[in-house]
Order: structure tokens, then C-alpha cells, then sequence
């Protein structure tokens, strides 16, 4: 990943101490596989060299999934990766085992990242590096079942990109170790993060060309659309957009067997929040974050990232390019928060503004499921839900975070009442009660909503769910249809999105 040009050496790394028992019971808690990564999934990088804590950044942004930047051999020649290219940070459940163990145990995972421009730059990439391909694949096999991993990202940029050699034993070493795991019933994905023009791929086609070649599967090609360094004028938002669609049309050249939604669900793209090296002609804001989610979720694309995830905060107003923050006005964590419902699905299918989208932004932990008489349906409410038409007048038995839900008399779909959800830069105004419900059924879940971006789902069923709105004028209904799962209760909840405006719902039904 591009980041600062004056930070040609990557800075001290700490190790985050972690017992390997800890690590060990989790991992048999879940499958040998592998925890996995959902088919959409907002994943930004943790930079982590600069010591901070990951599974407490991963809290406090809110975060279930992160790419971890960067694992590098020490020297030139070294067939061993570290993270951060430091002989102190091996790949162990002692180094950072600990936490990702913690973001494992809460649902979510970690994606390491080998390369990075530094390394890329130093010939300390793990390909470049070491002329063995076995060698590398065993580094490659070493970080997935140290840590229970499913995916594993390659950031190819600088000098890599002309190494030839490396780029091909880089990808006999994808196709290796994607080998074993076929032979071991193992999940794992390759993503090839790579720098890009405004209209596609430049030299870092050839990476992917000669993957081809060497019938090495890749998975996601993850664009970093910034640093274009081309003294042009720019719409970030736009260019990313026009960067994709020009992907799109060197992917079907290479893979003409698939589909232009199959060849969407391929693309990633990595944003750099803010003013990024270059300057302040290439800044991307707050304004272009919702843009490129709405048109993501759109296109059906795999993946969106940033560069970095201690860049989100507005801590230094007009710097470009530094590794703490982003250079404009922003709130804490504010590109993490209007991303993070892009998580969402298990499969393949390209999701659209109105598809099922499950694994959406989790409710407050202060609203799970507790045990509770069974309510009696009223106003709109349907199977299980209580006051879901919002005629009583009153919140309850609803709860919402922030303060920032409200009954209200106008608009309204039937009745004379409403809820108004008006989420704030920092909050997304979530409304949300515990239903009862026949275990194991399934039910649809509906609500009309009016307002810009509004989300409707579930927590605690067999497979969560939730479906959204870009954009609502008047009341448009929204449903989404799950299985309740073993336990006969879980939770339904509604709520807008930070920083765009108030949404209302009505007649909130489970039936």
C-alpha cells in the first residue's frame, strides 16, 4: 500500500503478546477451516508496525474484519516472512495471536497483507525475496493455519511490479498453496491489491496475466484507487467508479467464462480517506463515502478497504498523507462507520439496494436478545412484534441508541403515528425490541420506511439478515425473510445511516 513517500522504512513494531492456549480454544471452537470472510466485506487496513492495540482499534471503529499490513522478509534473500519485516514479530500465536483470536471469537477475521510498498520497494516481498516457490508457499500455508485464516492478500506495487521472476513464482506459489487446501478441505482466498489509473490497470496487468498462465486463482483484485499522481483534477468518488468499470473490461479479457456480474464480484477497491500523498487535489471525503458504498452495493463488488484504519479521524486538518489521520474534518471512525454495512453475504450473489444483505452493521450490545414474557402483537405489529405500527404513542417496548428515536404523528403510512429515526454523525439511530417466535420457522420481516439510506434486520436467527434503501421519498416497503433458529426469540431492528438525514418507519410486521 502507497503510503507516506517520506516513510521509506517501516517503523518499530510491538509484539502484542497472546498464550498460544488462548488461541488454540478458540480455533477449536471453530471450524478447522477457518473463520470466513463474508462475499461483501469492508475490510481497511491496520498499519501494524506503529504498536497499537488490534482487537482494541477493531472495537472501538466498530471493525469485525481488517487487513493486516504488513508481513515482509527481513532482508533480501530471506525466504522467512515477518510482520513488518522484523525478526521479533514472527508468525506466531505469539505475535498478534492473542487478538485475533479476540476478533474471531466476536464473528469477525483478519486478512494479512504480504508486500506493501516498502517491502515492495526494498525487494523484502516475500516472492521477491526468495527464489524458492515452495519456500513461499510454505510462508503463505504457515500465516493461514497459524492464526485459522481463509484469505490472504498480496500488495504488489513499485519494484514488484517490473520483477518478473517474482511475479511468476509468486503465483506458482498461489497455485501451490491453493492445492493444499483442496486437498485439506481448507477455504482460502487470494486478493491482489495493485495501483491503478482512473480508467484501469496499468503494469500491474501482468501480474494478473501471468496468473492466468500459471492457472493460479485469483480471487479479488483490489484496486488502490489513489496516488495517481497524474497532476489531473479529480472526483475521487467518480474515479473509483471509472477505475472499476475499466477493471471490469481488462477482467474479461482475461477470464472470458465468466459473467460481467461474476467479473463485479471479483473487484475491490481501497480508498485513502482524506488528502492522500499527492495532495489536497486528491482528496477523498466524507461526502464521497456514501457514494462509493451505494455504488458498490450496486455493482455487486467484493470488497472495500482504506488505507488506513488509524487515518480515520480528523485529527490534522490539511496534511496529506500521514499514517495517523486524514487531513480533513471528520468525526472519529467516520469512514469506518458509513462503510461497515457493505459486510454482508456468504455466497456469491451480487446484492442490489433492496437485496438481502446479512451480517449488516450488529446492533448495540446493550439491545441483545434477553429473556422476556412473550409479547402480545398490536398496531402493525404482526407475528411477535409489539407496538410495530408505533400507535401507542410510545417507544416501548422498542429501544434506540443515542436517544434518537421518536414517535411521531407526520409522516406516517396508516394510522396516526410513526418512528423517526434521526441518526447523527456518530450514530445510525437504531431502534430495535426482542421478538418471540416458533423456533426454526420461517418468517418475513417488513417495514415501510421513508428517507435516505434506511436499513431494516435481524440478530439472533438461524442466519441474520437485513435489506436496505438508498433512497426512500415516500413510504416504499421493505422485507427481508429469515429462519428464527432453535431458540424461539430474537431481534429485529430499524435504523438510518451516519450523517445522511432522518429516516421514518411504520408498520413494522413479522409474519
Amino acid at each position: 500500500m502507497r503510503r507516506s513517500r517520506a516513510l521509506s522504512a517501516l517503523g518499530a513494531g510491538v509484539v502484542i503478546a497472546g498464550a498460544a492456549a488462548v488461541l488454540a480454544v478458540t480455533q477449536s471452537a471453530q471450524a478447522a477451516t477457518g473463520v470466513p470472510v463474508p462475499a461483501h466485506v469492508f475490510a481497511p487496513y491496520f498499519e501494524a508496525y506503529n504498536g497499537d492495540s488490534l482487537s482494541g482499534l477493531a472495537q472501538q471503529s466498530g471493525n469485525k474484519y481488517l487487513t493486516m499490513a504488513f508481513l515482509q522478509t527481513n532482508s533480501p534473500g530471506s525466504c522467512t516472512a515477518y510482520w513488518n519485516g522484523d525478526t521479533g514479530m514472527p508468525i506466531a500465536s505469539s505475535t498478534f495471536g492473542s487478538d485475533i483470536s479476540t476478533i474471531q471469537s466476536g464473528g469477525g477475521t483478519v486478512v494479512p497483507s504480504f508486500g506493501g510498498y516498502a517491502a515492495d520497494h526494498d525487494g523484502t516481498e516475500i516472492a521477491d525475496s526468495c527464489t524458492n516457490v515452495s519456500s513461499i508457499a510454505a510462508q503463505y500455508e504457515k500465516v493461514i493455519t497459524t492464526y485459522n485464516l481463509t484469505r490472504i492478500d498480496l500488495d504488489i506495487e513499485d519494484n514488484s511490479l517490473g520483477n518478473s521472476a517474482a511475479i511468476d513464482r509468486r503465483n506458482k506459489a498461489i497455485k501451490q498453496v491453493e492445492d493444499w487446501a483442496a486437498a485439506n478441505a481448507r477455504t482460502v482466498q487470494f486478493v491482489y491489491t495493485l495501483p491503478t489509473t482512473t480508467h484501469g490497470l496499468d503494469s500491474g496487468l501482468g501480474v494478473l496475466q501471468n496468473a492466468v498462465t500459471n492457472n493460479a486463482r485469483v480471487d479479488i483484485v483490489n484496486i488502490m484507487t489513489f496516488d495517481y499522481y497524474d497532476n489531473a483534477s479529480h472526483e475521487m468518488a467518480n474515479d473509483t467508479k471509472t477505475a472499476a468499470a475499466g477493471l471490469v473490461n481488462q477482467l474479461g479479457q482475461l477470464y472470458p467464462g465468466k459473467s460481467t456480474s461474476q467479473l463485479w464480484g471479483m473487484v475491490g477497491v481501497t480508498e485513502m480517506p482524506g488528502i492522500d500523498d499527492f495532495g489536497a487535489a486528491e482528496t477523498f471525503t466524507t461526502a464521497d463515502a456514501p457514494a462509493v458504498e451505494s455504488w458498490a452495493v450496486s455493482q455487486g463488488i467484493a470488497e472495500i478497504s482504506m488505507w488506513a484504519l488509524q487515518r480515520d479521524n480528523g485529527g490534522c486538518p490539511g496534511t496529506g498523507g500521514s499514517d495517523g489521520c486524514s487531513g480533513i474534518s471528520q468525526s472519529t471512525w467516520q469512514f469506518s462507520h458509513t462503510w461497515e454495512a457493505f459486510n454482508s453475504g456468504g455466497g456469491t450473489a451480487s446484492p442490489t439496494p433492496s437485496s438481502t444483505r446479512s451480517a449488516s452493521p450488529s446492533p448495540s450490545p446493550s439491545h441483545s436478545p434477553t429473556a422476556s414474557p412473550t409479547p402480545t402483537p398490536t398496531g402493525g405489529g404482526g407475528t411477535g412484534v409489539t407496538n410495530g405500527g408505533f400507535e401507542t404513542g410510545a417507544l416501548s417496548p422498542w429501544t434506540c441508541t443515542g436517544g434518537l428515536g421518536s414517535v411521531v404523528s407526520s409522516p406516517v403510512h396508516s394510522g396516526s403515528k410513526a418512528l423517526k429515526l434521526a441518526a447523527s454523525n456518530s450514530d445510525d439511530a437504531q431502534c430495535s425490541q426482542t421478538i418471540h417466535v416458533t423456533a426454526n420457522h420461517t418468517y418475513t420481516l417488513s417495514a415501510y420506511v421513508q428517507g435516505a439510506y434506511a436499513f431494516i434486520g435481524t440478530t439472533g436467527a438461524a442466519s441474520d439478515v437485513s435489506t436496505w434503501t438508498a433512497s426512500a421519498p415516500g413510504y416504499t416497503k421493505l422485507s427481508v425473510t429469515f429462519t428464527s433458529g432453535s431458540s424461539g426469540q430474537l431481534q429485529i431492528w430499524l435504523h438510518g445511516w451516519y450523517g445522511t438525514g432522518t429516516v421514518y418507519a411504520d408498520d413494522v410486521t413479522v409474519a
